[in-house]
């Protein structure tokens, strides 16, 4: 194969229509890991834009940088003076580290002329084992790409593997019993398919694994249960990241008590995904004071500026606003975003009154998919579902409006094709 750089990924992303996904084999794939003959109609009916015909393509050097500056990251949050300025802004319950390091953080990148820039991070990214499903219904186009895979273990080998290391950085011995795959009313959530993978997935593994509803879960002073049965182990896809909402007050306390692993939980969230930590990670200064230098820092341009949104700074960012684009500190799936240039005065008056960022406008790449026989342009983002640091899986977003989503047509997941 002829040597490919960046600006082959780029020719291809925006002039290769071809469809990759052998949606059969899709099909086949999800009822038999699922374990529910039809389960892929169900979705699809549901979904219908949830998977993209055609795939994303990057090239190897765009890969080992983002890998790069997500590594860059966490050795930077173990720096004590880092800690401390993230936690000072978390709630009290994030401020305790019982271990765990965070299954399946999500790491979410733009690919810009300068290299990929890093838009935010996230403690529950969904989509991972729809990906790994995704991804084996691929075949290959142009001649020129192959499937990027991280490693000969497949996403789910990997997966469990990720559970039990954080059933034993939590003093945990042998293995979780019972693992709770937790969220609220899981049957009406629009990744709920998904929850039903990573059970079967767990199932296959010899790890019993139960889809819970968070306000059904007990806790009588030593044991978290669900349905009168124990739960050991929980994978948390709460949105309440603090735990705050009445309704989730056993899980809360099963916590705090220690008596159940929690991942990820409120401590992760807090010194990772918190959007006020891009104001952190975006401070070169601030962080070479702390000791981070050389290659690290120099990974970190990466983050785009961020800053708070203060009294003290509102009236220049709101001149600034065409430029930038304003996010809630403990937001998720793009809800009560907003870029600059749309925001009206009325909702400037309102989120100025809450704990907001506000960050540098990087536009995203294009894609080219046909929809109705026709090509149409379409937006792009590329995330890494990782575990301390490593890449577990890696897939693509096809969108269309200011913010990411599975509702255009053309668009939804997409597999990464390295290059």
């Amino acid at each position: 194969m002829p040597a490919i750089d960046k600006s082959d990924a780029v020719r291809l992303n925006q002039g290769c229509a071809c469809i990759t996904l052998d949606r059969k084999a899709l099909g086949q794939a999800l009822d038999s890991e699922s374990g529910e003959p039809g389960f892929s109609q169900r979705l699809i009916a549901a979904q219908s834009h949830a998977f993209s015909n055609v795939p994303v393509f990057l090239s190897g050097d765009e890969l080992a940088k983002m890998e790069e500056v997500i590594q860059a990251i966490e050795q930077v949050s173990e720096l004590t003076q880092y800690s401390n300025a993230v936690l000072s802004w978390a709630p009290g319950i994030a401020r305790r580290d019982f271990g765990p390091a965070g299954a399946l953080m999500g790491y979410d990148f733009h690919l810009g002329e300068t290299g990929p820039t890093l838009i935010e991070i996230n403690t529950n990214a969904g989509g991972a084992f729809l990906n790994a499903a995704l991804a084996r219904a691929q075949v290959a186009c142009c001649g020129e790409a192959v499937e990027f895979s991280s490693s000969q273990c497949s996403f789910e080998d990997l997966a469990f593997e990720m559970f039990l290391n954080e059933w034993a950085r939590q003093g945990r011995s042998g293995r979780p019993r019972t693992i709770a795959i937790v969220d609220d009313v899981p049957e009406q959530q629009f990744l709920y398919p998904e929850l039903v993978l990573a059970r079967q997935a767990l199932k296959q593994r010899g790890a019993h694994s139960v889809i819970a509803d968070a306000p059904r879960l007990s806790y009588g002073g030593k044991t978290l249960t669900f349905e009168g049965e124990e739960v050991d182990l929980v994978y948390n896809r709460l949105t309440d990241f603090a735990l705050e909402r009445p309704e989730h007050r056993a899980l809360r306390q099963a916590y705090e008590d220690g008596y159940v692993v929690l991942t990820p939980n409120p401590h992760n969230h807090a010194l990772l995904a918190d959007k006020r930590n891009m104001s952190v990670l975006s401070n070169s200064v601030m962080l070479e004071s702390w000791g981070a230098a050389g290659e690290r820092l120099a990974r970190l341009q990466a983050v785009p500026p961020t800053v708070l949104l203060t009294s003290e700074n509102a009236a220049d960012l709101w001149q600034r606003r065409k430029t930038l684009f304003f996010k809630p500190s403990s937001g998720h799936g793009s809800k009560a975003v907003y870029r600059g240039d749309k925001i009206t005065k009325r909702v400037w008056s309102e989120i100025s009154k809450e704990k907001y960022v506000a960050q540098d406008l990087m536009r995203p790449s294009e894609r080219i998919v046909m929809v109705d026989g026709s090509p149409v342009i379409r937006k792009l983002d590329v995330r890494l579902y990782t575990y301390q640091a490593r890449t577990l899986i890696g897939a693509a977003r096809i969108y269309q409006g200011q913010t990411t989503n599975l509702s255009t047509p053309g668009g939804g997941f997409a597999p990464l094709f390295i290059v």
